[in-house]
């Protein structure tokens, strides 16, 4: 039995998954770090910290699983996406912490570039808004610091998302690359000619020579070389980001075909086909994949609270648990027209609104507690309705069913719920760890291990559907409380 390791490496931990060649899994493991708040608006990680979380998370799963490091066939690796590092070529050091997507410190190098006009040309190219959230201007900022800018452009430094940073770890220092998908959210890749740009290089002011080379998704980017606990010699064959990965880990071949992460966030992703489709309704544009020759895209909207909005409700006091909130819901038929709009951090896609904030709205005096944590859930799946509703007009295709994973995807009332209002089939797979799962799936496609994404497809297991069930005229009227209540907000 062959096995394969995959490196999920996230915004507040790393997990270590191992998935023998029948997709089961063997062994799974999870390693926190810390978070680095410096000012108001700024987010760093330490780089050595995940380095070490990974390799704890690593050792532990291995033990797990009861499998000896020389019996793995491969290591997949996904990331958190648009954090960015900068690190020394020659000794591999990070040479400042790492810059999180979640950090807004380069809000006024974004306004600058939008108020000369760069917005439409940089959209056409990348897919994406000019944003802090993505990668080129925090490096700018980066090489800024400290004579860095005239290092990086002596060829001393190299950047990497997380994903080309572990690669690099893993490979001994071998390997500087990083896979389309990661490139593609960076600001810097251009999705038509599929290669990093010069023009948005010379735009955002970042030295070509700091990029790393953009190779296929699936396919053995190097190998292990002195990395403790593993032999040497371990292909690394499979790199996704998180999103792209769990699209993958559902199973989401074919054009239409979308999955919604339910974590802190809910993160959708709809297929697209072999062609980027420019969005006309606020959401992204991004590489999925790239096997061989063959580039899938997809377009992306984030609601940036989804099980956030269930801790919110906990954290009241209301709740001793999270889980505790699918039971208290059930015990009432409706949320007697209570609406959570749970915008605690704006609106994302496709409002974009930073402005927005969280809202309760049709309180009365019979309302109790559980009609609250109802109107929690139903504005967690109200909110994935705008988003999927923008996805079917830029696509100019009506979604079939929708994949679902992550944690909050257990929750059954929920998943009927958001089945009902979108009026398609929710599909729930028996492995919620979707984006673990996309790593593993590329590094065995990587090295063979799996003949096709077909068998990947043929081997994906349901674990629960949920049809819509509810009423058109009860449905209607959820969703005109729904854009009141965002109006509001």
């Amino acid at each position: 039995m062959r096995a394969v390791l995959a490196i999920d490496q996230g915004t507040t931990g790393s997990t270590a998954l191992v998935l023998d060649e029948n997709l089961q899994v063997r062994g799974r493991a999870d390693r926190d770090f810390a978070q680095h708040y410096p000012a108001p608006g700024l987010v760093e990680h330490d780089p050595e910290a995940i380095w070490q979380s990974v390799l704890a998370a690593v050792h532990d799963a291995l033990a797990q699983a009861h499998l000896a490091a020389v019996e793995l066939a491969a290591i997949g690796i996904t990331n958190q996406r648009e954090t960015t590092v900068l690190w020394e070529r020659a000794t591999g050091t990070p040479v400042h912490r790492a810059i999180v997507w979640q950090d807004r410190r380069t809000a006024e190098h974004c306004a600058r570039l939008l108020a000369a006009g760069h917005a439409d040309a940089v959209r056409a190219r990348t897919g994406l808004p000019i944003d802090p959230y993505f990668s080129a201007t925090k490096i700018a900022w980066l090489l800024e610091q400290g004579g860095l800018r005239a290092r990086a452009e002596r060829g001393e430094l190299a950047f990497g998302t997380i994903d080309t940073f572990l690669l690099h770890r893993l490979s001994g220092g071998a390997v500087h690359a990083t896979e389309p998908g990661n490139a593609s959210r960076t600001l810097l890749f251009d999705l038509h000619t599929r290669s990093w740009s010069d023009e948005l290089c010379a735009l955002f002011a970042v030295p070509r020579a700091l990029l790393p080379d953009v190779r296929p998704s699936a396919g053995v980017f190097g190998h292990t070389r002195g990395v403790p606990g593993l032999p040497d010699g371990i292909p690394i064959a499979g790199i996704a980001g998180d999103q792209q990965a769990a699209l993958f880990g559902q199973a989401c071949f074919a054009p239409g075909d979308a999955k919604c992460t339910f974590g802190t966030g809910a993160f959708l992703l709809l297929h697209t086909g072999t062609e980027p489709v420019a969005s006309r309704h606020g959401l992204i544009t991004t590489v999925a994949w790239q096997l061989a020759d063959e580039f899938a895209y997809a377009l992306e909207g984030s609601a940036f609270v989804a099980g956030a909005a269930v801790q919110w409700f906990r954290d009241l006091g209301l709740i001793q648990r999270s889980d505790d909130i699918e039971a208290l819901a059930a015990s009432v038929p409706d949320a007697g027209g209570v609406v959570v709009v749970p915008a605690f951090t704006g609106l994302g896609a496709p409002h974009w609104r930073p402005d927005a904030r969280g809202l309760v709205t049709g309180l009365s005096r019979g309302t109790t507690k559980a009609h609250l944590a109802r109107a929690v859930l139903e504005g967690i799946a109200l909110q994935n309705v705008d988003i999927l509703e923008a996805m079917q007009q830029d696509a100019g295709r009506p979604l079939r069913e929708l994949r679902v994973d992550g944690g909050a995807a257990a929750n059954d009332l929920l998943m009927q719920f958001q089945a009902d209002v979108l009026g398609v089939t929710i599909r729930r797979p028996q492995q919620l760890e979707a984006t673990a799962a996309g790593a593993a799936f590329l590094a065995g496609l990587g090295i063979g291990l799996w003949p096709s994404k077909h068998a990947l497809a043929a081997a994906w297991r349901e674990q629960r559907a949920f049809v819509p069930g509810m009423a058109a005229a009860a449905v209607a009227a959820h969703r005109a409380r729904w854009a009141a209540a965002v109006a509001k907000a």
